[in-house]
């Protein structure tokens, strides 16, 4: 009896320490229009620790393009990146608006505002290009730049 409650409670504590709400990273393919590309990024860095920590700069880095990776890289260097100063107020984000400013078989440009948790708005240029390099992301949209914020200011 003492056994099959200790099995009980083991259980309980491995179910409740074990995360189920694991999501995959969401792989770039071809079907996947520009537009879309910001979208997820953004999504995923206003929720960037959900499921777990820092998923949203790894969903965000599964979009960047090669070029952009090799820049900005390796994985490690892009999270300092994205938690310092300039882009901080990328991660955790209260809302975005997406506005498309340019587009070709290409390249895509858009502006994105979003409002940071401090409330400040700001604004960036965001660009996304057609892979052309042979692999599995090839013929996908890519993020290949995203500007230094401008600070628009508070919304309070």
């Amino acid at each position: 009896m003492k056994f099959n409650i200790f099995k009980t409670f083991f259980f309980i504590i491995i179910f409740f320490n074990t995360n189920f709400s694991y999501a995959e990273i969401l792989k770039p393919n071809i079907s996947i229009l520009p537009s879309e590309v910001v979208k997820i990024q953004l999504s995923s860095l206003q929720n960037n620790n959900s499921p777990n920590i820092d998923s949203g700069i790894l969903q965000t880095w599964e979009f960047a393009h090669p070029n952009n990776q090799r820049y900005t890289g390796p994985i490690e260097r892009f999270k300092t990146m994205l938690k310092g100063d300039s882009f901080s107020m990328m991660l955790n984000h209260k809302e975005n608006k997406v506005v498309e400013i340019f587009k070709n078989d290409e390249v895509a440009t858009f502006e994105v505002t979003i409002l940071g948790s401090d409330k400040n708005y700001f604004k960036f240029k965001w660009q996304v290009e057609k892979n052309t390099i042979d692999g599995p992301t090839k013929d996908c949209w890519l993020t290949t730049a995203v500007s230094q914020p401008y600070n628009l200011g508070s919304s309070i």
